[in-house]
């Protein structure tokens, strides 16, 4: 099997556990360490040992430690604001994972595009549910979507935000 072909399959391997982990924190609000924590770590035994690597191991750890640390931060600056958890830690967690398996440099266009999908996705969300603004939605999904695009497009926003016009 060539290595174009390997990539394809562990891309595919990916999406499909990213997939699962959606489904589940659209109908549970969880994400389960038992899948995130295992994807991290594969995801950094993959960048750190695989000669198929997406990134280098540096970026794939530092990916993986911005990636908790921005949301485990902004849900303390939250917390500390409001005295209530305003993103839950499995939503960190995959955005680890995230890092670990596309690298730092990922992190910026992921939560951009996961930030402007939840933003209408949320509103759609609470609409459909009956609910308030103050009700909270899964956030998982849309960073799963943001991180599905930038697996199969690295670095599309940039490419876009970026090129020039002629």
């Amino acid at each position: 099997m060539s290595s174009l072909a390997v990539i394809d399959l562990i891309r595919l391997l990916l999406i499909l556990v990213l997939a699962y982990l959606a489904f589940i924190d659209l109908r549970t609000f969880r994400l389960p360490d038992l899948i995130t924590l295992p994807l991290i770590f594969v995801g950094l035994c993959f960048n750190g040992f695989s000669n198929l690597a997406f990134v280098g191991p540096q970026e794939s750890i530092l990916g993986a430690l911005l990636g908790y640390l921005l949301l485990w931060l902004l849900n303390h600056l939250y917390r500390y604001m409001k005295k209530e958890d305003g993103i839950g830690m499995g939503d960190a967690k995959l955005l680890g994972a995230l890092g670990a398996w596309l690298g730092w440099s990922a992190l910026p266009g992921i939560l951009f595009i996961a930030s402007a999908s939840g933003i209408l996705g949320g509103i759609l969300w609470l609409r459909l549910n009956k609910k308030n603004h103050r009700s909270p939605f899964p956030f998982g999904p849309f960073l799963i979507f943001a991180g599905i695009i930038e697996l199969l497009w690295p670095q599309l926003l940039q490419n876009l935000l970026l090129s020039n016009p002629t």
